[in-house]
């Protein structure tokens, strides 16, 4: 009898600890191809974000502009939300910003970039377009 009393223990014990090999193999397979697989609404993998986002952070873009909220200038979602599937977006804004402007964002004016060329301007819009909330 007492033979039988250690034996269940044991039988319980091994019921626990084995019978889920396939289970744990496949969830360890599962999170292993997502963390390898980047998220599909993963713009920071963009090419057209990684060069924006360098030119913005060599520039003075930051002094008056956050992504998320209003500093002095708009935010740059509110930008790219404003803008989303226009056309002519993305030379518009880059000549906004090499030349300046006022009025579309209220009463501050947008201090010219001439420095900047159009095709650095350009990339940088395309980075902000990035942006826009879905």
């Amino acid at each position: 009898m007492k033979k039988y009393f250690a034996l269940i223990p044991l039988l319980i014990l091994m019921a626990a600890c084995g019978g889920n090999n396939n289970e744990n193999a496949n969830k360890e397979n599962k999170d292993t191809t997502t963390a390898e697989q980047p998220a599909a609404n993963d713009i920071s993998a963009n090419p057209d974000y990684q060069k924006g986002l360098a030119l913005v952070a060599k520039s003075n873009c930051l002094t008056c502009h956050k992504i998320d909220e209003k500093l002095i200038g708009p935010a740059y979602k509110d930008v790219a939300n404003k803008y989303a599937g226009s056309d002519t977006a993305v030379t518009h804004l880059a000549h906004k910003i090499i030349a300046g402007g006022s009025g579309v964002w209220g009463s501050v004016a947008m201090t010219p970039h001439p420095d900047l060329s159009e095709a650095d301007a350009e990339q940088m819009v395309k980075y902000i377009l990035l942006l826009k909330t879905n």
